[in-house]
């Protein structure tokens, strides 16, 4: 039994798209999905199942950072026979030449989380994607002249950092932006034997200082959903 999806077996496709903000989760099954229903409502992270090209999907709001997010890939995972996972989130950048509204896709996951030390016992493991993904992903971007920057990004604890510069130290060994999810997810998805990916818009800049709009957020970034589904 789900504790915080409500539906059944057969209201979640086997892949799906997941936005960290329920209203990006809205948008994106308003905007590309035909057939749309809204299968879970639970605590205001909004799911739905619709389709694209006559292919069944499903899009599913996962909150903000790990520990949120791996409660909603656990129970897609174990409940709901999910297969695929593909994170479709916002980032800000560290390195100069990733600019705002850039695609990053997430090759592997640092993290400053300590939820693998715990798993592995103060080990430390490489949260990875799934190859067939990342290189489905960046074919496509690179044939529909779509910009996509492929590295590693790391998946933060913390939001708001206590010193602005404590992000230069990630940008010296090549750590393309900052997310709060990513980790979680590759991890999960290998435990599990799934496929995985992570598609990131970079909405600020710690480089810069630029930001994009809340709104900006939650309702454009068309270019990564174009590329996500290309992969259902």
């Amino acid at each position: 039994m789900s504790i915080h999806i409500d539906g059944k077996k057969g209201d979640v496709a086997s892949t799906v798209l997941m936005p960290g903000d329920p209203l990006r989760a809205k948008w994106i099954a308003e905007t590309y999905l035909e057939n749309v229903k809204c299968y879970s409502k639970i605590r205001g992270m909004l799911g739905f199942t619709g389709e694209y090209n006559g292919n069944k999907v499903s899009v599913q709001g996962s909150g903000m950072g790990i520990p949120s997010s791996l409660i909603y890939y656990h129970e897609l995972i174990n409940e709901f026979d999910v297969n695929k996972i593909i994170r479709l989130g916002t980032a800000g950048s560290y390195q100069p030449h990733v600019k705002l509204k850039d695609l990053v896709i997430a090759i592997s996951a640092s993290t400053n989380s300590s939820i693998n030390n715990i798993i592995f016992s103060g080990m430390h493991y490489s949260p990875t994607a799934s190859f067939d993904l990342a290189v489905k992903a960046s074919t496509y971007a690179k044939n529909n002249k779509i910009k996509a920057i492929e590295g590693n990004v790391l998946s933060s604890d913390v939001y708001y950092e206590a010193s602005p510069e404590t992000y230069k130290k990630w940008a010296a060994y090549g750590v393309l932006c900052v997310e709060m999810e990513t980790a979680g997810l590759y991890t999960i998805a290998a435990k599990h034997q799934i496929e995985a990916l992570a598609l990131l818009t970079i909405s600020d800049s710690l480089v810069t200082g630029e930001i994009c709009s809340a709104k900006e957020r939650e309702s454009t970034f068309n270019e990564m959903v174009e590329v996500a589904l290309q992969l259902i």
